[in-house]
């Protein structure tokens, strides 16, 4: 171990394995090192900059041996913008790693036999795969290391995404390879034209300034929703701006702005006015259609939803007279997508403006045999929602992050449905989850999805089925 500035610097490390945050992980003394670009297989000298009591972070000073895994990095904003973490890995690679995730999440946490767990489906695009990016305005400009601080006067107007760790810094993005055209073309307009006008970006800090945040939807019917947020009704400012856009991107299809003067950025209780087109756009799957509204939550790989609902319906095996209990519905997409091949579907969803969607998918599409219901899911579903709605024969339950309550899950326990297909997008915690359900369930199924090449995050379906004896 040698000190350069003060840091130490472990000499050949070999990186082992990659962590949740795309640092690679090596072990130095007794020390786990998670080292910033590293990837497995890499042999390389690493600074520390920070250390806790059982681990550091550090960098790679000098690479001394490149993993056969490495690659370059395709975006200029690698390492700065907080996306993309895996993108210097192949994807071959990527898909290895979040296989190897979600078998030791299961295997490890729920002391579920893996062995039979099907090979991960890749994305088929691993570029320009969302239809939905959130941009933030600030007139904080992320520095790159090559910029000279010492210019004057220098603009620091930027709109872009959140640098890790600080929320009042923007890293102004050039090119961002997560959304297909128009998406890069209207973002660098909206911000040379609001430029050029003056009009101000938003301070994060004192919460002053006119522009907020810009909301790109896109969708595989080719429609197009561009939502501009303002931080107070100036009248002249909007009209220029939006004018601009207008007349620039004739191609939108809904273009809409929020007045936002709250403090925080959430526009779920904000008035949507549209300024051409209707509020909404539509997705489509296997012909049914999907209202889009800026509000609405809709799987964001527009391509690998679909295959993850596919998989989910094929996991349950309808025969056609099923009464199902669809958890976590959301704007009822898996629910109005399973709809034809089931007797009825009852869905179930925290967010009321989310069920109020699930309710306009239906009637769009003449479905007729969804019911849903909004409010705290550990509330919802007790004994007498059962007793109203009947037992299900298959409960599908898509949580968030954080998995599904104790209570819900003691509640699936208690419901006894004979199949649970259980869809999750953190295999932590669902292999939380699973452990209690082993209870009374086996493991039948285990197929990953990965919805987001070049990151960590892995989509995985499990099928349960309710043990007889």
């Amino acid at each position: 171990m040698n000190k350069v500035a003060n840091n130490p610097v472990f000499e050949n490390v070999s990186i082992i394995d990659i962590a949740e945050e795309g640092k690679g992980v090596g072990k130095a003394n007794d020390f786990v090192l998670f080292v910033d670009k590293a990837i497995p297989g890499d042999i390389a000298d690493v600074q520390i900059y920070r250390k806790k009591k059982n681990f550091a972070e550090g960098k790679i000073v000098q690479l001394k041996q490149a993993s056969e895994y490495r690659t370059e990095a395709f975006c200029e904003h690698f390492g700065t913008c907080g996306g993309c973490k895996w993108q210097h890995m192949t994807y071959d690679a990527q898909l290895q790693f979040k296989q190897k995730a979600v078998a030791g999440a299961l295997g490890h946490l729920a002391k579920i036999d893996v062995s039979n767990m099907m090979p991960i489906v890749p994305s088929p695009e691993d570029k320009y795969y969302r239809n939905k990016l959130e941009y933030t305005f600030s007139n904080k400009r992320w520095l790159s290391d090559g910029e000279n601080r010492t210019e004057e006067p220098m603009n620091m107007d930027a709109l872009g995404f959140h640098i890790p760790g600080r929320f009042d810094k923007i890293l102004d993005v050039k090119h961002c390879y997560l959304q297909a055209d128009p998406s890069n073309d209207i973002r660098n307009s909206v911000r040379d034209f609001a430029k050029q006008q003056g009009i101000s970006f938003y301070d994060l800090k004192a919460h002053e300034g006119a522009l907020r945040n810009l909301i790109i939807r896109t969708s595989s019917t080719g429609e197009l929703m561009v939502i501009v947020v303002f931080a107070y009704p100036a009248e002249e400012e909007i009209n220029s701006l939006m004018t601009s856009i207008d007349n620039k991107f004739p191609q939108i299809t809904s273009l809409l702005y929020i007045v936002n003067e709250k403090k925080n950025d959430t526009i779920f209780d904000q008035e949507v006015i549209a300024w051409r087109g209707p509020e909404y756009i539509y997705e489509e799957m296997e012909g049914i259609r999907f209202r889009i509204g800026p509000k609405s939550f809709y799987q964001t790989n527009s391509i690998q939803a679909l295959r993850l609902y596919e998989i989910a319906r094929e996991f349950a095996g309808f025969k056609g007279d099923e009464l199902v209990y669809d958890l976590y519905t959301g704007a009822g997409t898996i629910a109005n997508f399973i709809a034809g091949k089931v007797k009825e579907v009852v869905g179930v969803e925290y967010v009321p403006t989310a069920i109020e969607d699930a309710k306009i998918n239906s009637a769009i599409n003449n479905i007729t045999n969804t019911k849903f219901y909004a409010g705290d899911m550990k509330d919802v579903l007790n004994a007498d929602f059962v007793a109203e709605h009947g037992k299900p024969d298959v409960i599908i339950t898509d949580p968030p992050r954080a998995g599904m309550h104790p209570d819900v899950v003691n509640r699936l326990m208690e419901i006894e449905a004979e199949k649970i297909v259980y869809v999750s997008c953190n295999a932590a915690t669902q292999a939380r989850d699973l452990l209690v359900l082993k209870e009374k369930y086996d493991t039948v199924k285990i197929q990953p999805v990965d919805m987001f090449p070049h990151t960590q995050h892995v989509e995985n379906v499990v099928l349960l089925t309710l043990r007889t004896n």
